[in-house]
């Protein structure tokens, strides 16, 4: 059976090798990290993002948005997302 699709590691390993796209991924790397957290969280909970939403008093929209990347959310959103999951943010300058 022949397999068909794409090594997404070797693609990245290929991409990072170039400086401008490492620094930019590098730059964005803190807020895709977080969102895999609470990606993970949301999955471990079996929580649908429309009942995050509900807990937390937003709309899925915005739930969708935070976990797609494209939102930019307030610092007070992300800890209500945490606490909404039983989480602590923490927050450690390097």
């Amino acid at each position: 059976m022949i397999k068909a699709g794409v090594d997404f590691t070797k693609i990245k390993t290929q991409m990072l090798s170039d400086n401008e796209v490492k620094k930019e991924y590098d730059k964005l790397k803190p807020r895709y990290e977080l969102i895999s957290q609470l990606i993970k969280v949301r999955s471990e909970k079996q929580l649908t993002q429309e009942e995050l939403a509900k807990m937390m008093g937003t709309q899925k929209s915005n739930i969708s948005r935070l976990e797609s990347g494209n939102y930019n959310p307030s610092l007070d959103f992300i800890i209500k997302a945490a606490h909404s999951l039983g989480k602590e943010l923490e927050i450690v300058l390097k």
